[in-house]
């Protein structure tokens, strides 16, 4: 008897057992992509909708207690730091006035409205009207994981909305604080002494104080569970030093997630596994909690809150389309880029919400019955509800639909793989401390439609003592592991040859690979024996980039890359395969780029560079003897790459041939790539791109057009 009323109290409503709890919010997480996806409805409708079911207005199963409220704010904060986090720099700092320009808009055209609306057709006072348009102005980044899912984070009405985001959202806040601080009689010159210093410090602190305290923990610790929950200390911490700063913990997490851009790869493991627990955890929860504030029956209680409802709404989507449409109208953007500007800045909730609840919680007198008089009323409290509700359903369809067009467009305006040109990268592993580093590389040079096409292969040489079978199978592990956690596919390799320069060519022919990765052992750098098997093994592979690799830092701190590039290099077969590499790395990492060319090749590159944008620097470069004064110009945290040819090609130079020494007496503790295109010409046939490129270079417009497609 007792057992049965044990068990009935499990059930009773709301839940009150902790695994009951979790268990029905995964079953609605799990459930809602499964259902929504097959009638076209973006899952993040099905999340709020069934966070209203399920809360203590509609069937009153779960309550929206602290477990909830801690689990959606981090789900909040995750949507803002990823925001900040998958930002392209480059294309920001490039974009900063066009997401002033749309920030502003956004900001002002709500508020102009709501004031209007406030003040003569609601009849509030010019101080609640002003708090009550700051509603309006402020939105919430909740379509963008649709967004980034799509894969288009990178497009150019995304970087502005976010962008304008930020803008928005701290002048929202800031009319917040002023309007309460006038409220409240507290507004004097110390006042906004005090907030403009504490907003500066706070800036300061975490966009130039986290960068180094990050570098410093990825360089010195290694374990990856380690990274994640460094990263999660990182977010919260930002945010709570917006919160003492006076502005709202998602402008700590927003600047947070840009200050640790360059440190966090995109194509990483670390970002894999920040993207996953943030989509699969966080973000539904956040969604979920946003639903339980969902009280339909508020809505019908009296006229005036079906009136101040429907105005708040008409107001926040009618304001935010105008402002999408005067940016659209002022950057000429497509129609769906304008439409997707719409979509991700017309939904309502953090601030909104953030604005209402304190408004609300504000009493600056009472009635005569002593009812208590807020700054903002009951009704825009109901109002906000339906506005978040109905804002979050347009901003979903809208972006989704907007979003998909656009990215259906880059797909066709992207250059299609021809078969002989299917990239094809193999890792020829011989030390454990670079396998991790090598797959690493890998990562983030690779192209972004290569998720089958990496290999990894140990040579076994039981005769030279080289390798075993236990010792390959632990290589290849930490190879399959490290790429698995960035969900890549490893194709692993395992070859039993006499000779390992042998060994690893015969699988070239066999899987005609296209680009070579080998290692430089940090202890040994170039030995002769290292140098004998470079010249007269891996090179003599006519159709194969070679990319050899010294590490001695994680890829992810590091902050620059100089480039070195000699003269007539764009007449080698393999060029601007090999230059594609290093733009890959910089597109996937945010880091700078720093360019050593003659004239000529500086020209060509800096046309491809507007057309597929990085960060770069070009400097004119044409003695190879000056390779030591460039090692002592650069900073810690930077690394070399040299475009190398071996002899009979174009661009090889006799000062290459003693580039080795160079590399073991300057550059020892550094990171650098040497990369060596392929010579075989005849492998072009048929290749618009770079059968063009080698026969006419002077065509460099056309060059910058095609790999700006093949960037995207």
């Amino acid at each position: 008897m007792n057992s049965m009323i044990s068990i009935a109290g499990h059930f009773v409503l709301p839940l009150e057992d902790p695994i009951l709890k979790f268990l029905v919010i995964l079953i609605i997480i799990l459930s809602a992509p499964i259902l929504l996806n097959r009638i076209k409805v973006p899952h993040l409708i099905g999340l709020i909708i069934a966070g209203a079911v399920i809360g203590p207005h509609g069937f009153n199963v779960l309550p929206r207690d602290a477990s909830v409220v801690v689990m959606g704010t981090t789900g909040l904060l995750f949507i803002m730091f990823m925001a900040g986090l998958e930002i392209d720099l480059t294309e920001f700092r490039k974009n900063k006035w066009k997401s002033l320009t749309f920030g502003m808009y956004t900001f002002s055209v709500p508020l102009v409205l709501g004031i209007f609306a406030g003040y003569y057709i609601l009849g509030y006072a010019m101080l609640i009207a002003v708090l009550f348009a700051s509603i309006f102005s402020s939105h919430t980044l909740i379509s963008y994981p649709l967004i980034s899912k799509l894969g288009i984070a990178k497009n150019r009405a995304v970087n502005v909305t976010v962008g304008g985001t930020m803008i928005t959202d701290v002048l929202a806040l800031l009319v917040l604080a002023v309007c309460v601080g006038m409220a409240q009689g507290t507004v004097t010159p110390a006042f906004w002494i005090r907030l403009t210093l504490s907003v500066l410090v706070f800036a300061g602190v975490v966009l130039f104080g986290f960068p180094v305290i990050a570098r410093w923990f990825f360089k010195k610790v290694h374990d990856k569970v380690s990274h994640f929950i460094f990263v999660m200390v990182m977010i919260y911490l930002a945010s709570l030093f917006a919160e003492l700063a006076g502005v709202e913990a998602i402008i700590g997490a927003f600047l947070a997630g840009l200050a640790l851009n360059r440190l966090i790869p995109h194509t990483s493991a670390l970002m894999n596994r920040i993207d996953f627990v943030g989509n699969a955890i966080f973000i539904p929860f956040f969604l979920i909690s946003v639903g339980m504030l969902i009280d339909f029956k508020a809505f019908f209680k009296d006229f005036e809150t079906i009136k101040v409802a429907l105005i708040m709404t008409v107001i926040s989507l009618g304001g935010k389309y105008l402002a999408a449409l005067a940016t659209q109208k002022t950057f000429r953007f497509t129609d769906d880029e304008g439409k997707l500007v719409f979509g991700l800045s017309s939904a309502s909730a953090a601030a909104t919400l953030a604005t209402v609840m304190v408004g609300y919680n504000i009493i600056i007198g009472e009635t005569e019955s002593g009812e208590p008089i807020r700054l903002l009323n009951e009704s825009v409290l109901n109002g906000s509800i339906l506005l978040i509700l109905v804002s979050c359903t347009v901003s979903s369809f809208v972006s989704q639909k907007s979003g998909k067009n656009i990215a259906d467009a880059e797909s066709e305006n992207s250059m299609s793989d021809e078969a002989e040109d299917e990239e094809k990268i193999l890792l020829a592993l011989s030390y454990q401390a670079t396998v991790a580093p090598m797959t690493n590389l890998a990562l983030l040079l690779k192209s972004r439609k290569n998720t089958e096409n990496v290999f990894a292969l140990n040579i076994i040489n039981e005769k030279e003592n080289e390798s075993s079978d236990k010792n390959a199978e632990k290589l290849l592990a930490t190879a399959a592991e490290t790429a698995a956690a960035a969900d890549l596919k490893l194709n692993m390799l395992k070859r039993h040859d006499s000779d390992v320069v042998n060994g690893i060519n015969n699988e070239i022919r066999e899987h005609r690979i296209t680009d070579l990765i080998i290692a430089v052992d940090c202890e040994r750098g170039f030995s002769s024996s290292f140098i004998y098997n470079l010249y007269n093994g891996y090179l003599t592979n006519e159709n194969t980039n070679l990319l050899v690799y010294h590490s001695v830092q994680p890829v992810a701190t590091i902050q620059a890359y100089h480039v070195l590039i000699p003269k007539n290099a764009h007449r080698e077969a393999g060029f601007f395969k090999c230059l594609q590499k290093v733009w890959n790395i910089s597109r996937h990492s945010s880091t700078r780029l720093i360019f050593y060319a003659d004239d000529n090749m500086t020209q060509m590159l800096e046309t491809i560079q507007k057309k597929a944008t990085i960060d770069a620097e070009f400097l004119i470069f044409n003695n190879w003897k000056d390779l030591p004064k460039i090692a002592s110009k650069m900073k810690n945290d930077e690394a070399l790459i040299l475009m190398l040819a071996k002899r009979g090609m174009e661009s090889f130079h006799p000062a290459m041939q003693s580039v080795s020494h160079h590399l073991n007496s300057d550059f020892r503790d550094r990171n650098y790539i040497l990369i060596y295109p392929y010579a075989n010409r005849n492998s072009e046939e048929g290749t618009g791109l770079y059968s063009r490129s080698v026969n006419n270079p002077d065509d460099f417009a056309e060059i910058g057009n095609l790999l700006g497609n093949l960037f995207k």
